[in-house]
């Protein structure tokens, strides 16, 4: 099938990233080279051409059937680096082909919203034909791709079950693949039974994102879990899922660490995650003072958009009113944040949230409201 795909493709009237993908069909055999460096570096160079920094081509979608056809080719069981710098994990071949295939559906789904306007929704508006054309391919190769992914979600490799795992969350995000919903949150109940730690962490996350029932881990014996489970947004009105959320921020440190590397469906440290969903459910300030008096800490410049930022708006949702008494909570968080060093270095990003809340821009001057 791979090899008939190959062939049949003019991929000299193909475009990617730098122009004719006339160049692609070798980097596509090289996949299954029986050097794994070769392995590596034909994936890095696909991933710069046919999904450059995630923009789709005429030539993404045959090449994403390519690497479908070929997941179960003995070859991708070789493990090896990273051909990128910022990943210096080792894993088989399979499992970064369905990290790459979840990046194609993720670009895919991008701006799909069926509340939106238009057939890509709003995010789409003002794209040029050819880019258009491209999505629209990507979009109808979905079913697809998940008949290839789907098993390996039972792979005896724990890197390749996850990496299918976060390749199917991403394409049941596809309205067109909605049935498929009930079928796969069923094969993960399974994972969630019995599972470790990150595997059914994972799982509670991907069953919450595709709208399922997550209430009956919101006591498990696992706070990891109870966490991922209370991030569902059919927990986003519980008042114990909220509890479990403010419960991990407790001690943001500790969560943080349940997972030595980030779990996929995450950004960044899970405490910010945490941190996004609690600031969206609670109606005051006050509700999550403590959690915020435990985030300050390991708050900085960098980290300001997703923390100590929305942290202030939370706190001042009216913004600051000169000579207005400070809450008992406003004072609080107002003393650990100018306490902290870290959270005023050179970098600019707070000042719009200091904005934002009705604050000076200094620290002294805040210092000088308390």
């Amino acid at each position: 099938m791979a090899r008939e795909l190959l062939v049949a493709t003019e991929w000299d009237a193909l475009q990617h990233a730098y122009g004719s993908a006339e160049d692609t069909p070798p980097y596509l055999c090289q996949l299954l080279n029986e050097d794994p460096k070769v392995q590596a570096e034909a994936l890095g160079m696909l991933d710069m051409s046919v999904l450059h920094q995630g923009s789709l081509y005429s030539s993404t979608a045959p090449a994403a059937l390519f690497v479908a056809a070929i997941l179960t080719h003995p070859h991708t069981l070789a493990e090896h680096e990273s051909f990128f710098p910022w990943d210096d994990r080792n894993k088989p071949l399979r499992a970064a082909l369905l990290d790459w295939l979840g990046q194609v559906a993720d670009s895919a789904s991008y701006g799909e919203d069926p509340g939106s306007k238009g057939e890509y929704g709003d995010a789409y508006d003002g794209e040029d034909e050819d880019e258009l054309e491209a999505i629209r391919a990507c979009r109808s190769i979905r079913p697809e791709l998940y008949d290839a992914v789907e098993p390996f979600l039972d792979d005896p490799h724990p890197d390749t079950r996850e990496a299918a795992l976060g390749t199917v969350t991403l394409l049941l995000k596809a309205p067109d693949l909605a049935e498929l919903v009930p079928r796969a949150a069923h094969r993960l109940r399974r994972v969630l039974a019995d599972g470790s730690r990150r595997e059914r962490s994972s799982a509670a996350l991907a069953v919450g994102a595709w709208g399922q029932d997550t209430t009956g881990l919101l006591n498990d014996p696992d706070p990891a879990v109870r966490a991922c489970a209370a991030l569902a947004t059919g927990c986003a009105r519980m008042p114990r899922a909220t509890a479990v959320l403010l419960e991990a921020l407790q001690n943001p440190a500790e969560a943080d660490h349940w997972f030595p590397d980030p779990l996929p469906q995450i950004d960044g440290w899970l405490r910010f995650t945490l941190l996004e969903a609690v600031l969206d459910r609670v109606d005051a300030f006050e509700d999550l003072a403590p959690a915020a008096m435990a985030l300050i800490p390991l708050a900085s410049d960098y980290s300001v958009d997703r923390d100590w930022g929305p942290l202030l708006v939370k706190a001042f949702p009216a913004g600051y009113s000169p000579g207005r008494q400070l809450s008992a909570a406003q004072r609080e968080l107002l003393q650990a944040v100018t306490a902290n060093d870290k959270c005023w270095g050179n970098i600019g990003n707070k000042f719009r949230w200091l904005r934002e809340a009705g604050l000076p821009k200094q620290r002294d001057a805040i210092r000088a409201l308390l």
